[in-house]
């Protein structure tokens, strides 16, 4: 078993719901519907229809797997993947470690320039 660490894109699980919303926003990121149907050599209706998840008479259709490696092939655009690295892969105990890292980095920012502000800072 190989280790490997990771630098990712944070915060896609609070801008995004699922994979599926978080790929609705990259697709327009990445040049809209048409410009990345045709990377995907797909319809953009087929696409949209794939990216809402269904067809308009309610039928089930959604993007397969090789689509999805697809479009991170011809798009570049791993956020797909950050998404998920970040939403299964981060365990609550190192979440809550970066965040004491993060606070104690902003307090020592906050204490000098609390005393330029003439703010009693502890």
């Amino acid at each position: 078993m190989r280790s490997l660490h990771i630098t990712y894109e944070d915060g896609l699980t609070q801008t995004s719901r699922s994979l599926r919303e978080l790929l609705l926003v990259q697709v327009q990121r990445n040049g809209g519907v048409v410009a990345v149907a045709g990377k995907l050599d797909l319809s953009p209706s087929k696409l949209t229809e794939k990216l809402a998840g269904g067809d308009s008479g309610g039928k089930p259709r959604g993007m397969t797997i090789d689509e999805l490696e697809r479009y991170l092939k011809e798009t570049r655009d791993i956020s797909p993947i950050h998404y998920l690295i970040e939403k299964y892969m981060t365990c609550p105990d190192a979440q809550h470690a970066e965040a004491i890292a993060q606070f104690a980095a902003l307090a020592a920012v906050m204490t000098p320039l609390a005393a330029k502000l003439g703010v009693k800072w502890p």
